[in-house]
């Protein structure tokens, strides 16, 4: 795994919401184009560090939403998140395509989506770009949709359903 050249200070990258909007705020001024990823990256596997470089090579900035701790447990059942939220995100942070890391806790990532306003969602293959839940939000303000990443054959759930079993 390729880490960000600011190694072990990936913690800097993670930010809160009103730090995140300042920053994309003052990089807009020099036209620099926002790519937005987001996921629970509760195991992080192959799958997620080409997910967010694909993601990266779609533009200038890269934001990563990690989902909060709360909203993992929703989303995927008891016994999750495997790390809490903090570890998620310093692990995300630590990869070379990320520049800055938020965590929302929102239920679905709309609500950072229509503060943030990327030029790019980015979504993994196991999305198209018509069944990308928040499609209309980012057409709303006149944002794009994009699928990255290789082919959805890798998955967290699966993973940890393979070491149960071991």
């Amino acid at each position: 795994m390729m880490c960000n050249s600011e190694g072990a200070n990936s913690r800097g990258r993670i930010v809160s919401r009103t730090q995140l909007l300042e920053i994309v705020f003052r990089a807009r001024e020099n036209e620099t184009r926002i790519v937005l990823a987001n996921g629970c990256f509760d195991v992080l596997h192959a799958g997620h560090v080409r997910y967010l470089a694909g993601a990266k090579e779609l533009g200038d900035l890269l934001v990563v939403g990690v989902n909060s701790d709360e909203q993992v447990r929703v989303l995927k059942g008891p016994g999750r998140p495997i790390m809490p939220e903090s570890e998620r995100a310093e692990i995300v942070a630590s990869l070379e395509s990320v520049d800055l890391v938020t965590i929302f806790t929102e239920p679905t990532v709309e609500a950072l989506l229509l503060a943030l306003r990327p030029d790019i969602h980015a979504k993994g293959t196991d999305y198209t770009e018509e069944t990308v839940p928040e499609r209309e939000i980012v057409r709303s303000y006149g944002g794009r949709v994009a699928i990255v990443g290789d082919p959805k054959n890798h998955s967290t759930t699966e993973l940890l359903r393979r070491l149960r079993k071991s």
